[in-house]
């Protein structure tokens, strides 16, 4: 990738994925899917699981699987698995006899070996290697390898074979009727367990096809991970990645929620927000997410379960950093600035909150604000700036701030660390070593992870694996934020339909050219005082507001030692600067990596307690 003229080099070059040249039309393709799955499969797969119990649906799914077994045998026995081919059949034979037809699966019961094998994977154990990304209708994404491979993976089922004698007499195209039905009913069955999580992930990533596109390139990568850990392992970033942990428990509890809108006054336009109240009158508590985190994240959802659970009503709503709320909400087209993103948040908070004053008059008794990471540093900023609000904004009985960062410039910095944390590998071991990181995820996320499961990851791979992540949302930051208000710094057109070319040149922006490049000049022309990146740095530093945050009573932050978005002198300031009975700090958990704690958790609800009734807004 060649350095662009400014541009800091970036020697952090990525794996490339699957080429993607039909990208405008794979697009389309996903959008349709999308729709189809949010108006079709998902309302209709919520009365399927309330007529369908789970037995059954797992029965159903268990049989569907059964029968498709000589494909199984087939492509073991071409891929030279001998063992692989014997374990299926074990199990076939098993599962067909005693688990009536398939019915039970008492192969995994018995703990008889799986060994899932497709052509699609057997055509690349031959050496082809796809060339082209292909979004299919309904069936996802896939590759001209995988597409073929589908075909043939139908033409080994036996029920292609298997029509009614007189249909086969009158139309040989009806060969197809007995599959076509069973393979959908089937398909069908499978997914009313997982469209709604599905649905999720695209209305909550900022840009979910491309992140399956790339997620799909190791998913489908004819390699086996290398789980064999090389080097030390680091215990703040592996805590961190098990804030994967943290999640609602039930799934049904997301679709529970209500989903309406706000019309903020700034911006002329509705921005949406999610609810969760409870049947009588009770305290609600408004969760604000971390950076560019959707109000349908994990995260969010898990937090208004816990606090749904225990009593409180909940309210979620969408990160300053993610486009729903920086295309509906945001006054400034690059959040940045800590004033201008956090007073934007509590415009928000004070808008919904009217609308559901009106909507549901006697069902809100006291009101706190709870933000966790970035949306815990906007909490606090809100909680600064109370004193002097000339506005009638939303007040606010309680402050809770789960481990929020203390200078924003900091945490930013420590990410793009994270990000270059591959440069410590060899030049010529470091394609091979992040793609074996890549193989690792996508093998963890088809099995059951467990809280305090040991992770698979050293020092470099957990750092990486975080900064990524982050390196991913503030690529679609800068894209939300260009398309919306174009400086013309990206020599790349921004096209919706086509995404690639300028999502390859943003990769190469960390995010100290973010503020640098592209925050500080955009902040220059809208005619801020001091418009430099030291300007933002301060405006982004609590300490800048620790006289008022001193003073306020009602504040409780919770963090972790080991956080590594804290410096050793922000931990000793939020202990200078804040009462014991305000300030709870846990030894371990990395950032956000304890919240599936019990302790955690009773910490949260804890900073909850003793909410009284408040007025809407400041009189």
């Amino acid at each position: 990738m060649t350095p662009l003229p400014g541009v800091a080099v970036e020697t952090v070059v990525l794996p490339k994925s699957v080429p993607d040249p039909l990208e405008s039309l794979n697009r389309v393709v996903w959008e349709i899917n999308k729709g189809v799955m949010s108006g079709v499969f998902k309302p209709t797969s919520r009365v399927y699981r309330s007529v369908v119990a789970k037995p059954i649906r797992t029965g159903i799914g268990n049989f569907g699987k059964n029968l498709t077994y000589p494909g199984r045998l087939i492509n073991n026995l071409l891929q030279g698995k001998w063992r692989g081919a014997r374990d299926e059949s074990y199990r076939f034979v098993c599962n067909t006899t005693v688990g009536v037809g398939g019915f039970w699966d008492v192969g995994t019961k018995w703990k008889i070996p799986k060994s899932d094998a497709d052509f699609g994977q057997t055509f690349g154990q031959w050496g082809w290697e796809p060339a082209c990304f292909i979004m299919l209708p309904i069936f996802g994404p896939s590759n001209e390898r995988d597409t073929l491979g589908l075909a043939a993976d139908i033409a080994a089922n036996p029920l292609l074979y298997i029509a009614p004698y007189e249909l086969v007499a009158d139309n040989p195209l009806t060969w197809l009727g007995p599959y076509t039905y069973f393979t959908y009913a089937v398909m069908y069955n499978d997914l009313s367990d997982t469209v709604g999580e599905a649905v999720r992930f695209s209305q909550a990533a900022m840009d979910p096809y491309s992140d399956v596109q790339y997620a799909w390139t190791f998913a489908r990568k004819n390699r086996v991970a290398d789980f064999q850990v090389q080097g030390k392992q680091d215990a703040a970033s592996l805590q961190t990645l098990g804030s994967v942990f943290f999640t609602f428990q039930n799934p049904e509890f997301p679709g529970r929620g209500k989903t309406r809108s706000a019309l903020i006054p700034a911006t002329g336009r509705n921005l949406k927000f999610t609810h969760w109240l409870q049947p009588g009158k009770a305290p609600l508590i408004y969760i604000v997410p971390g950076l560019g985190s959707h109000r349908l994240g994990h995260p969010s959802l898990a937090l208004a379960e816990l606090v749904y659970k225990n009593g409180f009503s909940a309210v979620c709503l969408s990160s300053a950093f993610h486009a729903e709320f920086m295309e509906q909400a945001s006054t400034a087209a690059m959040p940045a600035h800590l004033p201008v993103d956090g007073h934007d948040v509590h415009v928000a908070l004070t808008e919904i909150d009217r609308h559901l004053e009106a909507r549901y008059p006697n069902r809100i008794s006291g009101k706190a604000l709870l933000g966790y990471s970035m949306g815990g540093l906007h909490s606090l900023f809100v909680a600064a700036c109370e004193p002097a609000k000339p506005e009638p904004l939303l007040k606010f009985d309680r402050y809770v701030a789960l481990n929020a960062p203390v200078r924003l410039a900091y945490g930013v910095a420590q990410l793009d660390e994270f990000y270059r944390a591959p440069l410590a590998w060899p030049s010529s071991e470091r394609t091979g070593n992040m793609e074996n990181t890549f193989l690792k995820v996508a093998a963890l996320s088809k099995g059951t992870l467990r809280p305090h499961t040991s992770l698979p990851f050293s020092a470099i791979e957990s750092k990486f694996l975080i900064g990524l992540m982050f390196r991913f949302v503030l690529r679609d930051i800068l894209y939300s934020s260009q398309r919306r208000h174009n400086q013309g710094v990206l020599q790349h057109p921004i096209w919706n339909l086509r995404r690639a070319p300028v999502y390859q040149e943003i990769l190469q922006y960390s995010y100290h050219d973010y503020f640098e490049k592209f925050a500080a000049p955009y902040y220059q022309a809208r005619g801020l005082s001091s418009p430099t990146a030291a300007a933002l740095e301060k405006a982004g530093d609590l300490r800048t507001y620790a006289a008022v945050l001193r003073t306020n009573p009602d504040i409780r932050l919770i963090v972790n030692r080991n956080d590594f978005l804290l410096a050793a002198e922000d931990l000793a300031w939020l202990q200078a600067t804040f009462a014991p009975d305000q300030l709870t700090v846990f030894a371990r958990g990395g950032h956000m990596g304890n919240l599936s704690n019990p302790a955690v958790q009773q910490t949260i609800l804890g900073a909850l307690a003793g909410l009284k009734a408040s007025p809407s807004v400041a009189e």
